[in-house]
Formats: structure tokens, sequence, C-alpha cells
């Protein structure tokens, strides 16, 4: 790998401060500012794009899956909100409130969606009648509120942008499988596309989701080893069903109730995408997502021909369906080279005199800085192999981090010994009881991040009361 030189020194060192040096490239980067209304952000057009490619791929999977798009209204009255007790107590202190319609105070307070299950129990109840009616595959793009005491731009804000899955089913077995169908979707979309290798597991009872039956969740590993939650998926049961009245005729023409499942990623998951495979030069972006994928550059573009020929070379990328961005800015190469490093632009062309006299280009690849010199001739084949070799390698290196931050400990002494050193996955055994999950928390600062589906024996019992355990968890400290 060439010597890796820093090109923008406005941003901090992640080794020196790695909450800065994240601030840094949200701002630099142009993905967000800081909105009036604290704890919310403006996301700006380059962080939008990067959502919407997000948005692009998920919502077609959805859709191939069966899935279809629905709208639900922002606000919730509080009387329905309190239909499900467990679900409401879990979102009561993050709730906001609106009290008044213009300058009349209401007759019930409204609530700002923190997420949109109530909503769509009140709606099925309507809708669902019989067997025939079933499954309901829905799912929503909206906004949320969550009144977060502690906020970062992407990872925990007051307001965020996500999706969310409601579907309904007429047995117990079907509703579990679209859970873990789901869970499965969102897994295969983090490897797959992001380059984020993540963990699937299932949420111990202490952190699944107020109201669910289970919680399972994909836990991913940032570069300074903290856990990121990336997506998850819920198995409601039929609790929310009874709490809501949405009843249905069966097939043996008994009134029977359907078993309701949600999942969501949300724009969080472009703040996993800064710390997963950011570096101190700015962004490094998955090719599936970025915004511009190739960044055109003419080099001594005051030359006859050579403004031509980049064009050229922009609108073959662009007919080959690559996003595309030439600059013909007056700004120096060197300018330009840092901007879009910063922006993490996957691959940088080249395009001087003597390479139009040769016949090629020079391509640079944003996470190396490895050099290709490649003929103009099958150009756009060449670059799919490139983009292909850079995805794959973006995530080995995040692979390679998380090898090298995930830890064994048979007590919880190893435990707290482990984290005060470094911060990482630990693996330990865990008998199942709250208590001894609490103490974890409290001596080591640690929570469970989740039961992973590939569990390993570690001997020795739980990692705390040496009882018989049940399963080995992951725990680490989390965004």
């Amino acid at each position: 790998m060439p010597e890796q030189k820093k090109m923008v020194e406005a941003i901090t060192s992640m080794d020196v401060d790695f909450a800065k040096w994240y601030t840094d490239i949200v701002k630099k980067a142009e993905l967000a500012d800081y909105s009036p209304v604290r704890g919310c952000m403006i996301v700006r057009p380059y962080g939008y794009a990067i959502w919407e490619n997000i948005q692009r791929i998920l919502d077609a999977e959805f859709k191939r899956l069966g899935h279809e798009n629905v709208g639900m209204p922002l606000l919730i009255p509080e009387s329905l909100l309190q239909k499900e007790k467990d679900h409401v107590e879990g979102f009561a202190p993050e709730v906001a409130w609106v009290t008044h319609g213009g300058s009349e105070m209401l007759s019930e307070r409204l609530c700002i969606r923190p997420t949109s299950e109530t909503l769509f129990c009140e709606h099925f109840s309507h809708i669902v009648k019989s067997y025939r009616d079933l499954p309901k595959l829905y799912n929503q793009w909206c906004s949320v509120m969550r009144w977060e005491k502690t906020t970062r731009p992407f990872l925990r804000t007051a307001e965020f942008w996500w999706q969310e899955g409601h579907t309904l089913h007429e047995t117990a077995g079907e509703a579990e499988a679209e859970t873990l169908r789901m869970l499965g979707v969102y897994a295969d979309f983090c490897e797959n596309t992001l380059a984020i290798p993540v963990l699937r597991g299932i949420k111990t009872d202490k952190e699944k989701f107020a109201g669910a039956v289970s919680t399972y969740a994909i836990e991913a590993m940032m570069h300074d080893g903290r856990a990121l939650q990336s997506g998850t998926s819920h198995y409601f049961g039929d609790g929310f069903a009874k709490a809501f009245d949405i009843a249905f005729q069966g097939r043996d023409n008994t009134q029977q109730y359907p078993h309701q499942t949600s999942w969501g990623m949300s724009t969080r998951i472009i703040g996993g995408i800064i710390m997963t495979h950011g570096d101190d030069n700015g962004l490094v972006l998955p090719p599936a997502v970025a915004p511009i994928q190739v960044a055109v550059i003419p080099v001594a573009q005051h030359k006859e021909g050579v403004l031509d020929a980049a064009n050229k070379v922009a609108d073959r990328l662009r007919a080959a369906s690559y996003r595309v961005k030439l600059d013909d800015s007056d700004n120096s190469a060197g300018w330009k080279y840092a901007e879009y490093e910063m922006k993490g632009v996957p691959l940088r062309l080249e395009l001087g005199p003597r390479d139009i006299a040769e016949n090629k280009c020079v391509i640079v690849r944003r996470d190396n800085r490895q050099k290709y010199f490649v003929s103009l001739n099958g150009l756009e084949a060449e670059i799919e192999k490139i983009l292909v070799e850079y995805r794959r390698s973006i995530y080995d290196k995040a692979i390679e981090n998380r090898k090298t931050r995930t830890f064994t400990a048979g007590s919880v002494d190893e435990m707290i010994k482990i984290s005060e050193k470094t911060t990482g996955f630990i693996k330990a055994m865990w008998c199942g009881k709250l208590e001894c999950e609490l103490l974890i928390k409290d001596k080591a600062g640690l929570t469970s991040r989740c039961i992973p589906f590939e569990q390993e024996e570690i001997s020795g019992g739980c990692v705390c009361c040496k009882e018989p355990a049940k399963s080995m968890v992951v725990w680490g400290k989390a965004y």
C-alpha cells in the first residue's frame, strides 16, 4: 500500500480524539449541520444523497419480498399510545408532546411519533376481518422523534429518518419467519452493500424493544471498538393485536388474533459507514451508496482537447450507469484531490494531455490510494473490476478490526481488565439472570450487545455467578 500522506489537515486525527474526528467529518464532508432545535440535524444534500441510495436499495428489496409502502400520521393521540402498557412505558421518557393547536389547548395531548406501532395497529383493526386479509406486509419511510438527552449527528438525534416495517400474519410461525427474514435482509445489506460486517443475534429481555416478545439485532463494530446497533427486527406475538382488538375469522371459523412484527433501519447507519470505513482524510464510502462513484479530474485542463476528452469519458461512464462528477472548476488539482478524498468518492480518474495521447487514464482508489494505469478502451469494465476489489478491501479491513478487538473472558474481573485496556467485543457465558447482566454493566461498564446465533462454548459457567450458563453473549460499549 502506498504511504498515506494526510491531505486534509483540518480533520482531527481519530487516534487523538475519535469523537472530534467524527464530528469534523460530518461537518467538513457536508453531510449534516446543526439545526436551531436542540438535538435535531439538517441533513445536507450530500448526506441525503447517501440516504437516498440506501432507501433505493432497501426499498427495492422490500418490494421484491412483497411489502407495500404506506404513510401514517405524524401525531398519535395519548389514549392510543396508552393501549399497550409495556410499549408506552418503554417510550414515555422520550416522547415529545403537542398540547396546543394554534392558541387553544387540545382536549387530548398528541405525541409526535417515536415509532408507529400504535398507528398501524389502529388501522389494522379496521381492515383485517378474515384470514383472507392476511398477511399484511407494510413499510413506511418517515422521520420520528425521541427526546434524547445526549445527541450526535446521525448516531443519536431527537429526530431521525428511517423505515419501519409492520406486518401481520395468520400464525406465530409465519410471523417469526418474517422477523428473521427481515433481519437477514438488514445483515446482507450491511455486509454486501455497505461492506460493514455484523453479528446477528437475539437481544436479552432487558435490551429488547418495549412490548416485543423477542428482538433480533445486527451489531457492527466501529473503528474504535464500540458497537453500533445497526438494524432491529421484532416479534410481537399477538399482544398488540389483543390490546387493539385486531381479530379475524380463522380458517376454522373461530375468532383469532394475528401475530405481528416490526423492523427498522435508520439514518444512524450513515454514522456506521463513517465510523467503520473513514480515515484521517475523511469519508471512505462503499461504492453502492456513494453519491459520486467516480470523480473525473482534467489535468492541465487549459490545454486544447483536455476538457473535451474528459467530458467524453464522463459521458461514457454515465451511460454505463456510474454516478460521475466531472470537476472542471478553476481549483487546483491538489485541492480537487483533497476535496474528493474528504467526500469519500471511491475512485478518482485523472486525464491529462499525455494520457490522452497514449489513450489511457490514471485511476486512484480512495481507500488505499492505489494507482491504476488503464486503457480508455474497455474503461467501463475495468472500473467495475476495481470497485469490486475496493468493496472487498474495505470489508476485509473492517473484519480484521473486529477480529483484533474481540476477546474472551471467563470472569467479571477479566472483563474489567480488558475494558480498562481497550474497547471491543467480549465473548462471555451468561446464566440468563437479570441480576448478573446488571452487575456486569455496573462493574465493567458493558452492556449485552446480543446473544449470537453462532454460539461458542466457553468453559467455567456464567461469567458472573459461575452457575450453569444458558448462552454465550457478546458484551461491549455501544453508541
